[in-house]
């Protein structure tokens, strides 16, 4: 990432300089080190508490087949977060507070680029669960022939490749980007 920060002294900083720097945790290396210890834990509770409802969700019979998707790929983002988002995070942390510049540099990155994607494709999600409820009190019982399973699978393709390519247009050329609000 190449955007610069306009500091309050007039002076433009790339983000490596802002977040890896002393200036940014002078001071905090015991509350990033309780953060770490935090997150870990949650990290590990994510991890178990979205496996646990992916496999509810595979023995579950009652519910609709496309409202069982939308729910998977919810679960499946959370899933990744527990897996991804929060060691990164963790890792940046932890890189800072050690002074590890480079790496520090290299997972910021890394924690920035995946944490745009998982947030993307769970607020997508959330809205997909949201019409899907609303299409089911509106549609009644024509609800089944307008949300089918192929429909919904194109609609959690779709937002799993949009929330991929837009961060990554983002990380590639910030100007690309510019309009779409990230």
């Amino acid at each position: 990432m190449t955007t610069t920060n306009f500091t309050g002294d007039g002076q433009q900083k790339t983000v490596e300089q802002v977040f890896c720097s002393s200036n940014l945790t002078a001071g905090l290396h015991g509350q990033l080190t309780f953060l770490s210890i935090l997150n870990s834990f949650l990290s590990v509770t994510a991890f178990l508490g979205n496996v646990l409802i992916l496999t509810a969700l595979r023995k579950e019979s009652s519910l609709h087949p496309p409202s069982k998707l939308l729910l998977r790929s919810l679960a499946t983002t959370d899933l990744c977060v527990g897996l991804t988002a929060e060691p990164l995070t963790v890792s940046y942390w932890m890189s800072a507070v050690n002074e590890h510049w480079d790496i520090c540099r290299f997972v910021l990155h890394a924690s920035l680029f995946t944490e745009s994607i998982l947030c993307g494709v769970s607020l997508w999600t959330l809205t997909a669960i949201s019409v899907d409820r609303l299409l089911a009190m509106l549609l009644g019982i024509t609800y089944r022939q307008v949300v089918t399973l192929k429909r919904t699978y194109v609609i959690v393709i779709t937002i799993w490749v949009v929330s991929i390519v837009l961060p990554a247009l983002q990380y590639w050329n910030p100007l690309s980007s510019y309009g779409t609000g990230l």
